[in-house]
């Protein structure tokens, strides 16, 4: 990931508005703060999301709360609880694949 020429700047959460963006079960809630080639997100998961695609874009994603499942396109599973993340750069062979079963809340940078 590069940064590049995003001056100093203050994303507040508080007036950023949610997105409703749905799942191919359940939804999805996203905050977004974009600057140059930077996306920041805070994404809250509904109970029984299941994404409506594989991803393949790189990410760096935090979980403040709740529990989400990441299954990678090679079958690997891995299950993140509060205060665990992962990291990811852009693989197209290697696509990564989102559920949530009880929700969850996290902040995602890309």
């Amino acid at each position: 990931m590069n940064i590049e020429n995003i001056p100093f700047s203050i994303a507040n959460w508080e007036k950023i508005d949610k997105i409703e963006m749905p799942g191919e079960s359940g939804k999805s809630f996203w905050q977004v703060f974009e600057k140059g080639n930077i996306r920041v997100r805070i994404v809250e998961y509904s109970s029984e999301f299941r994404a409506d695609h594989w991803c393949s874009r790189g990410h760096i994603l935090f979980v403040f709360e709740g529990e989400l499942q990441i299954t990678l396109k090679n079958g690997k599973k891995y299950i993140l609880t509060p205060n665990k993340s992962f990291i990811v750069s852009d693989d197209k062979r290697n696509p990564h694949f989102v559920e949530s079963y009880k929700g969850a809340k996290v902040f995602i940078i890309d």
